[in-house]
């Protein structure tokens, strides 16, 4: 069977699909426009798809690949796909999670530490020439021993975060959800905050891992940034649809975060030139699942799901 390819990825997922017959057609390296995609579709009428976040899957997507059985998204998430759509078309959307979690956690951490010293920003003032002398004022930053971590969606990645910041920097965690979560519970002794007012409130540093939903789009907004606690810090690398940039710009000129760290935007690849422009801010290119490790299993993930539906068989990572 066909299977189409809409950007190149790494090879070992594709490897699994050749070594059993099945051909594979790659697009290219680069993002398709959305008009390029339909037509490709159309001219290789596909039994399989393996899409990425950057392909907008619609009801037009899903009428060019008429035979297509799975739309495999290579993400966890899966924004990009109009689930109605592809029910209505008896696709099946499937997705990678559990294989980036500790990627992503990790960077999570490394923005945490690097925007709580001070590290991009130190590391720019030195090759500016500015470093003359040490002085007991210079780049002050903030220990986080004892400090509060609050976490906000108790997924995978949130738990691995709240792990590792609580054994390793003798963090409190608080943590905010649709409804408490054993492990975090149990495992972190956290503490469960049923209103994300509260959450807000007391948290030294606070942490975003919740999927883009209608109803997490633009969360964080002028009047939710407005009951952070004073002086804290703010990382995202969920989604960028989650917070308004113009209400994080705002809350960072004004003091009342002391910074923001951002792995996603709400407008990729575009960044709000007021956050570029801001010392407090740290960005990174969208790279949190960025290892060697996690986009090679997220490449085997899609393969296997797409190996599954092609079989006949149910598909281990299941959206719709």
């Amino acid at each position: 069977m066909k299977i189409f390819v809409t950007r190149q990825i790494p090879e070992v997922g594709l490897l699994k699909l050749k070594d059993v017959g099945h051909e594979v057609v790659i697009a290219g390296g680069e993002v398709l426009p959305h008009e390029v995609l339909i037509e490709r579709l159309k001219a290789e009428n596909p039994d399989a798809v393996l899409s990425l976040l950057t392909d907008k899957i619609d009801q037009t997507v899903f009428d060019a690949a008429p035979n297509a059985k799975i739309f495999a998204n290579y993400a966890v998430g899966f924004d990009n796909i109009d689930l109605e759509a592809a029910k209505q078309h008896g696709v099946v959307i499937t997705n990678t999670p559990e294989v980036l979690t500790e990627a992503v956690a990790e960077h999570t951490v490394a923005l945490i530490i690097s925007l709580a010293r001070r590290i991009v920003e130190a590391d720019q003032f030195l090759r500016d020439g500015k470093y003359e002398a040490w002085g007991p004022l210079l780049l002050l930053g903030m220990e986080l021993k004892g400090k509060t971590l609050g976490i906000i969606g108790g997924g995978r990645i949130g738990r691995r975060v709240a792990e590792i910041m609580q054994k390793g920097f003798g963090m409190e965690i608080v943590y905010h959800d649709r409804k408490n979560n054993e492990a975090f519970d149990n495992e972190l002794n956290a503490k469960y905050a049923p209103e994300l007012d509260d959450l807000l409130s007391q948290s030294d540093v606070i942490s975003i891992h919740l999927p883009l939903t209608p109803d997490t789009q633009h969360l964080f907004n002028q009047e939710l940034l407005a009951k952070v606690k004073p002086g804290s810090l703010l990382i995202n690398t969920a989604r960028g649809k989650i917070i308004d940039e113009e209400a994080l710009a705002g809350a960072l000129q004004s003091g009342l975060l002391s910074g923001a760290a951002l792995d996603v935007f709400e407008n990729e690849p575009t960044v709000n030139s007021k956050l570029l422009a801001l010392d407090n801010v740290i960005v990174t290119p969208h790279i949190a699942s960025a290892t060697r490790e996690a986009r090679d299993q997220m490449s085997v993930v899609a393969a296997d799901n797409i190996l599954a539906v092609l079989n006949g068989e149910p598909p281990k990572n299941p959206v719709v």
